[in-house]
Parts: C-alpha cells; sequence; structure tokens
C-alpha cells in the first residue's frame, strides 16, 4: 500500500527529528521524509495535523495471556489494546501455559500472530525448562524459532553454577537474556514494600535489599561471561546506582522502569487497595525520584508496560492473596505524557524510552523512521481526553486503578508494516 501522512509533528528521537514534515510509505517500508518522490501517487493520505507522529512503540515483557487461561485475555485481545496504545511490537513474556520452553510453543505464537495480522509479536523464551530454574533450555532451538531473548522472569535459579552456565550458553550464540531481579528468599511471601506502611497494614514485606542482592548476583556473572543483559522492571534507587555504575564500567546492561513506578508509590496501597498489587512493589517517595531520574540521564533506556491483564475477580481477593499485576498497554502513554506535562520529562524522552530505547536493548533493527525502515508507527493526539472504561479499553484485562478516570493523550492510528493496523476514528 502507498500511504502518505501529511501535516502531523514527526519526532523521532534516533534521526534528531521532531518537526512538521510529511512521511510517505510504500511496499511497507518508509519510503522518503518530507517532499514525496517524483510519481508517487498514494492510495491514502492520512491528514495528521495536531497529530504527533512516531515510531511504532515497543514494548519489554508484556503478558499476552496467550498460551493460557482465555478468561484473562489471548493474542487477539492484547495485540488489538497494544496497538490501541501505540505499540506495533510486542516481546512477550513467557511465563504463559504451558511456559515458552520449546519451539513448538513459541512457533504456534508465531502462527497465531500472523493470522492475526495485528501488532508484530517477538516472544521471549524461558531460559530454564518450565521456568523451574534447574534444567537449561534449548536456548539456540528458541532464537532459531524467534525468540528475542530468554528470561527466567521471577522465578529462582537454582544455582548460581546453573545460573553460570545459562548465561555462557546464551552468550555462545549472542541471545540476550532479560532479568527481574530479585532474591526469592528475601522476598519470601512479601507483598508490599518493606517499611512503617506495610507494618501498619499488616502486610509481608518486600525489602528494596531484595532487588540490590538479585542483581549483585547476576551483575557479577554478565562480567564473568560477557552474556548482553537487560534488567527489567526496576524499583529501587539502590538499582539504579548500581546498573548505572556498571555501565560506566563497560558492562553490556540495560535496564527499564515500568509506568506505573514513575507514577505511583506505595502510599497508594494504604486502604488495601488490590490494583496497586503489582511485581516488584510500589516502593517510596525515594526510590520514585531515583528511577525518574534515571530515566531523565538514560541509564534506564526502556520505560515498559508491565502489562498484566486479569479478569475482575483476580482483584477481589484480600490485599495479599490478589493476584498482582496491572492492564497498561492503553494507558501508558497518557500516564507519559503526564509526566510531560509536569517536565519530569521531555515529549522527546518519552517517545525514545518508548521506541529507539527498547530497540536497542534488545538489538532489534526497528525503533526509527529513517528511510528504508519498516513502516510501523503510531499517530497519536496529546490533547485528547478519554475516559478509561470498559467502552473505550480493547483489552480483556479489568485490572487497571485508572478506570472510570479521564486522561489525557491517545492513540489514532497505529500502522504495521505499511498498512493501516488500527484507526480509531476516520479524519
Amino acid at each position: 500500500m502507498k500511504l502518505t501522512i501529511c501535516g502531523g509533528r514527526l519526532i523521532d528521537p534516533a534521526q534528531n527529528i521532531d518537526e512538521l514534515i510529511d512521511i510517505h510509505l510504500a511496499d511497507g517500508r518508509v519510503l522518503a521524509l518530507g517532499q514525496a518522490p517524483a510519481g508517487f501517487n498514494p492510495e491514502r493520505t492520512i491528514h495528521a495535523e495536531g497529530l504527533v507522529v512516531a515510531p511504532g512503540f515497543i514494548d519489554i515483557g508484556a503478558h499476552l495471556r496467550e498460551p493460557g487461561p482465555s478468561y484473562k485475555g489471548n493474542l487477539r485481545s492484547e495485540t488489538k489494546s497494544a496497538l490501541a496504545g501505540g505499540y506495533t511490537t510486542i516481546c512477550c513474556r513467557p511465563d504463559t501455559s504451558p511456559c515458552i520452553d520449546s519451539s513448538a510453543v513459541v512457533q504456534q505464537i508465531m502462527d497465531k500472530v500472523e493470522a492475526l495480522s495485528q501488532a508484530k509479536v517477538m516472544p521471549i523464551g524461558a531460559m530454564t525448562k518450565d521456568l523451574k530454574g534447574s534444567h537449561l533450555s534449548n536456548m539456540a532451538g528458541l532464537q532459531h524459532t524467534g525468540c528475542v531473548a530468554v528470561s527466567n522472569m521471577r522465578q529462582p535459579v537454582e544455582s548460581s553454577l546453573v545460573l553460570r552456565r545459562c548465561l555462557e550458553y546464551a552468550s555462545t550464540f549472542d541471545l540476550q537474556v532479560v532479568f527481574y531481579p530479585e532474591d526469592h528468599w528475601l522476598k519470601a511471601d512479601g507483598c508490599a514494600n518493606e517499611g512503617e506502611l506495610a507494618s501498619r497494614l499488616g502486610l509481608g514485606g518486600i525489602p528494596a535489599s531484595a532487588e540490590a542482592i538479585g542483581l549483585s548476583r547476576v551483575l557479577h556473572l554478565i562480567e564473568t561471561t560477557g552474556v548482553k543483559a537487560h534488567f527489567g522492571m526496576l524499583s529501587t534507587a539502590r538499582a539504579v546506582e548500581m546498573i548505572a555504575n556498571a555501565q560506566q564500567r563497560g558492562l553490556p546492561v540495560t535496564a527499564d522502569v515500568d509506568m506505573a513506578h514513575l507514577i505511583y508509590t506505595e502510599a497508594e496501597i494504604d486502604g488495601y487497595n488490590s490494583q496497586f498489587f503489582v511485581e516488584p512493589p510500589l516502593r517510596s517517595e525515594e526510590d520514585r525520584a531515583a528511577l525518574r531520574q534515571g530515566v531523565r540521564d538514560g541509564v534506564l533506556s526502556v520505560i515498559s508496560s508491565a502489562h498484566l491483564p486479569h479478569e475482575e475477580a483476580a482483584k477481589m481477593a484480600p490485599f495479599a492473596a490478589a493476584e498482582p499485576g496491572m492492564a497498561t498497554l492503553e494507558t501508558t502513554l497518557s500516564q507519559g505524557l503526564s509526566l510531560v506535562a509536569e517536565d519530569l520529562l521531555s515529549l522527546n524522552q518519552l517517545v525514545e524510552r518508548l521506541t529507539s530505547g527498547p530497540a536497542k536493548a534488545l538489538g532489534l533493527p526497528m525503533g526509527s523512521l529513517s528511510v528504508g525502515q519498516a513502516a510501523d508507527l503510531c499517530l497519536f493526539d496529546p490533547e485528547a481526553e478519554w475516559v478509561v472504561n470498559d467502552e473505550s479499553l480493547h483489552t480483556a484485562g479489568e485490572n487497571t486503578p485508572l478506570m472510570q478516570q479521564e486522561v489525557k493523550g491517545q492513540v489514532q492510528f497505529a500502522i504495521v508494516d505499511g498498512q493501516v493496523a488500527f484507526e480509531r476514528n476516520s479524519r
């Protein structure tokens, strides 16, 4: 399809572009910026006045719920949700049911995604069989079938020797490893940030040191094996400091923070509101400030959604017995724009952390709209106001603390390989 997008504000941090400029697409690629090539006749023109045109957002670690219990969501519902949130590529996490520890499961996902023709899905495979931490998965086979990285999520690895062998195996095949650092034994049965509030509420606390110790263990083995690593969903000031130090020492590490930890603090759980029960737990004001500074400085080069959809009943139990997580794909942009409005981030920084940042972190050939690149774009109206409710959301998840609230900033178009995959309103 030949497509022209005219009159929009193109923000492409990878090219240092922020200007009103037309963009022309053909054969699934970016054909030209600015003046259309001679003889180019678009089949469709999108008038994007008042919209920001950006590379399609890329998410690291969203849960798409398939294979698994369909009442929590599936590939159809969650990739539609992704498009509605501006995400054209999702690197989905491996803790499905069954987990993504074999080429057969990867192929099942890829076949379904191809049939849907919605957002691109790039699986993250399980680092150990069934995520049990004792036997290595066939990482080479997972990579060959389409996995862009491997991870053991928050499941503990049996021993440091097993973990080292995992990293040596991954390094041999130049395969990225994604870590969610946490000391399993220090976490124990905790569900909230360790401190005065958790004690007053009678909730088990998870100390910040659980993240620091888990991170330290892995950093030592990265230094030994040289494996490329990404650390997901960091939550503490100490973790930001440790990542900055590792990067200064030249270790091949990147890191992200999810939007919830940039917006909320542990104060939100006062009153036992289970919508704010997440892993890792919401932390202190000081931790949030350090995370925000880490994003501004680029130590945390990625903002992730941490999308984890649940049905309403999953959040109806008492706080500690509820299921952790938020459905976030469609609200991450709006919350990010609220940080821009508060001058905590620039709009260019926000777009970069959602596009070229995750692309570079996982070595993906995307995240930019340079000529010849795949035509994956999102067009959003930063001023559009909308109410978060069942009618406006596409996800099957009903677990968002923003339900029935008005937010600002909404995606109008998502384009994948040059085809309009999502269109909110005709313009």
